[in-house]
């Protein structure tokens, strides 16, 4: 099913797996580089060409800050790995972040405003005339205890009256 056919519902709901994909790449990429940073055998071995100054620094005439950036770039083999799975699961969250509001217009489309308003209408028609039905009947028994009471009251009315001999 293609993105722009999905309702919000399911976007929501694959943009929260693509989250949690992504919250579970950025803690492998921690994992990985809290790993590598404190295992010295996972440090590049140093070069032969070194020197060590009197302040106990290796040089070997050429930049440190080149050699730190080479070896920022490469990375280790689950460190590369984790930012690959990361890159992708934000490029998904973003296209699930785009289609959201997409998914929302087309449906505004397909709505038709004036199909809606009759059906409301009917459902409207459909309970007035059960509710008309219900008051109609609920006359009628009104109507009939109404007359049982007036008997009553004309029975009652006799039993009190005095008798006339």
């Amino acid at each position: 099913m293609e993105e722009s056919s999905k309702s919000t519902q399911e976007l929501a709901m694959e943009g929260q797996k693509h989250l949690e994909n992504t919250i579970e790449s950025a803690f492998q990429i921690l994992n990985s580089m809290n790993h590598e940073l404190c295992n010295p055998n996972l440090w590049s071995p140093p070069n032969p060409n070194t020197i060590t100054n009197g302040n106990g620094v290796h040089t070997n005439g050429v930049d440190s800050d080149s050699n730190n950036h080479h070896s920022e770039i490469s990375g280790g083999g689950a460190l590369d790995e984790a930012r690959l799975r990361y890159k992708a699961s934000v490029a998904a969250l973003r296209s699930v972040l785009v289609a959201i509001p997409n998914s929302r217009k087309a449906k505004a489309y397909d709505i038709d405003p004036m199909s809606t308003d009759d059906m409301d209408a009917e459902k409207l028609e459909e309970h007035a005339s059960a509710l008309r039905k219900e008051l109609e009947d609920k006359n009628k028994h009104l109507k009939l205890l109404i007359d049982q009471l007036r008997e009553l009251i004309a029975d009652v009315s006799t039993w009190q009256s005095p008798v006339a001999v």
